[in-house]
């Protein structure tokens, strides 16, 4: 695992190449191919060197983060085209990479904190350096404070857990039978994955962050916050079966609410932003059911939301690039415009909506049985749940591409290969993952 880590900060030189924008891109996918190469059939640590290894979930999260980031960087373009601070923008790219790829490879739990909170500063100098408005100051600080806060606590309960058992390595993780220990520990997660009552910096942080931010948000970023509560769960088994039907209460129901919030709001971005919050409400719930079928569609689920919201953040880019506008009332019959842009919009809105053949199917079936045989209630929620997923899906298709389009637009041009090449890779790889789907349940 440390070669690659060599790797990456080998690269640091070349990020601040002015004319290298494109070998950088091309490095990372790379890396991703070799990293393929390198892939554990095993859901046992694997390639360990020092602190880090791999097992299966961690493999497929850092092969999202390298496919994520190295789209990241197709849809930046504008930046390099306008020499907007392009070199510091790949540095901080190379960072963000680094910081995660030690996040998701680490088998300690302190070492873990320390990379989870590192990858904190390269999302919010994007979000503030390449941002849009004013007001993403405001959002950053909201984005910083909002985890700041509930990571601290998490940092007292790792000391206090390594003064009892003597050991911070995953694999050594014991039961640990203490409510407020579980609160501390899992509070950062619920606030970053994000959970209903603590989402309110999500919104925030993706109307005002630039489309790399919105993607390493929606595609990443949340899912640093399952992957950590995947990973800590097995500490609270016993305290967990008392108190966890609390949370799978406060996300299934926010879930709801936050899909009727989706269905009046007139930002196309914050749209998508809150269609995440209701997804990962689901993962949310069904992680806290803690059984296997749980476990596994949470972690489906995840890994579909970060190719399916990432996607739809880089559609939405793309018109806001041509129409200088992200509102609802001015992106209108695109479909008149832009048709073969508007077949993507459908293909991406029928995924958010779970159609099959997509990965987020394959989820919400997984995570419907484990919700549904953990309480039969439950059914109540995912229903209304999944009734209005497709309802704001259908809406943002239906609005943005129909309708008599705005004839204040000057000029207009249509898609590029660059655009349909960044659209095919998010889309490919989501409604293709489902033939290897063992991959993603063989992990537990």
């Amino acid at each position: 695992m440390m070669k690659f880590l060599i790797m990456l900060v080998f690269m640091i030189p070349l990020s601040f190449k002015k004319k290298m924008f494109w070998l950088n891109q091309y490095i990372y996918f790379m890396i991703f191919l070799m990293f393929i190469f390198n892939f554990s059939f095993n859901y046992l640590f694997m390639n360990i060197s020092y602190v880090f290894g791999c097992d299966l979930l961690s493999y497929m999260m850092i092969l999202l983060t390298f496919w994520i980031c190295s789209l990241m960087i197709m849809a930046s373009e504008k930046i390099y085209k306008t020499s907007f601070y392009s070199q510091l923008f790949m540095f901080m790219m190379l960072m963000l990479i680094i910081s995660l790829y030690c996040t998701f490879s680490t088998m300690n739990l302190f070492v873990f904190y320390l990379f989870f909170e590192m990858s904190l500063i390269p999302t919010l100098i994007l979000i503030i350096g390449w941002g849009y408005q004013p007001e993403r100051i405001q959002a950053g600080i909201y984005l910083l404070f909002y985890t700041m806060l509930a990571s601290l606590p998490m940092m007292i309960s790792i000391f206090y857990y390594y003064n009892n058992i003597f050991s911070l390595d995953f694999y050594y993780f014991n039961n640990l039978n203490l409510f407020f220990i579980y609160l501390s520990m899992n509070m950062v997660f619920f606030v970053k994955m994000p959970m209903y009552f603590v989402h309110l910096w999500l919104p925030k942080a993706h109307v005002e962050a630039p489309v790399s931010g919105s993607m390493i948000l929606a595609g990443i970023m949340l899912k640093l916050g399952g992957y950590g509560l995947l990973r800590v769960m097995k500490m609270f088994i016993e305290v967990g079966l008392k108190i966890n039907y609390y949370f799978i209460i406060i996300s299934l129901l926010g879930g709801v609410i936050v899909s009727l919030m989706c269905l009046r709001q007139m930002d196309i971005k914050s749209l998508i932003a809150y269609s995440s919050v209701s997804h990962m409400g689901l993962v949310l719930a069904g992680i806290m059911t803690m059984n296997y079928w749980g476990l596994v569609g949470s972690f489906l689920m995840m890994i579909a939301h970060g190719l399916c919201s990432s996607g739809l953040f880089c559609l939405a880019n793309i018109n806001y690039e041509r129409l200088m506008s992200r509102s609802l009332f001015l992106n209108k019959g695109l479909i008149n415009l832009m048709p073969s842009m508007s077949m993507w919009w459908f293909l991406f809105s029928a995924c958010n909506m779970s159609a099959p053949p997509s990965l987020n199917l394959l989820g919400e079936i997984l995570l419907i049985n484990s919700l549904i045989s953990w309480s039969s209630f439950s059914i109540l929620m995912l229903m209304f749940l999944l009734f209005f997923s497709a309802g704001y899906s259908l809406y943002l298709y239906s609005y943005t591409q129909h309708g008599k389009f705005n004839s204040g637009m000057l000029s207009f041009n249509l898609g590029t290969i660059r655009e349909y090449l960044l659209l095919m890779l998010h889309w490919l790889p989501l409604n293709m993952l489902i033939l290897k789907s063992e991959f993603l349940v063989l992990w537990l």
